[in-house]
């Protein structure tokens, strides 16, 4: 499947499932919320203690698969995660990396002093899936 028609299938949606590897090699699927960025990528977030998060710090190939509301169009995109730093504070730079990722999800929060405490407090970083290629169904 050509790459840009299936980045346009998945860049006005905001829910998927992301496949992460455990050390094993089994797959992992976790249901996310993503954000689209401007340079084509997706924005997650993520907590530092999951599952999915650790098996991305160890081998960063992720798959992410979004579907339509019939259920039967779908894409998988093949790529890898890159992994921000931890908000450990609440003007450091993972909590700004996570505001702009609310902004680009849902807008503006109605007390952003309070989502950056939260952030801190649940130690969310972003991952930000990069894909290289695409397979799906899509009519």
């Amino acid at each position: 499947m050509d790459l840009e028609r299936a980045l346009s299938f998945v860049r006005p949606r905001n829910k998927g499932v992301l496949t992460t590897l455990h050390k094993d090699g089994r797959p992992h699927l976790s249901n996310v919320l993503y954000a689209s960025a401007d340079d084509g990528s997706f924005w997650i977030s993520v907590t530092e203690h999951r599952v999915k998060t650790r098996n991305m710090r160890r081998d960063p190939r992720v798959c992410l698969h979004v579907t339509d509301e019939s259920f039967w169009q779908y894409v998988v995109l093949d790529g890898e995660a890159r992994l921000g730093p931890v908000a450990r504070d609440v003007g450091d730079e993972g909590a700004d990396a996570l505001v702009e990722y609310y902004r680009r999800a849902s807008g503006e929060h109605p007390d952003w002093d309070e989502y950056r405490r939260v952030m801190v407090a649940e130690g969310r970083l972003i991952a930000v899936i990069s894909a290289t290629k695409a397979y799906g169904q899509l009519s």
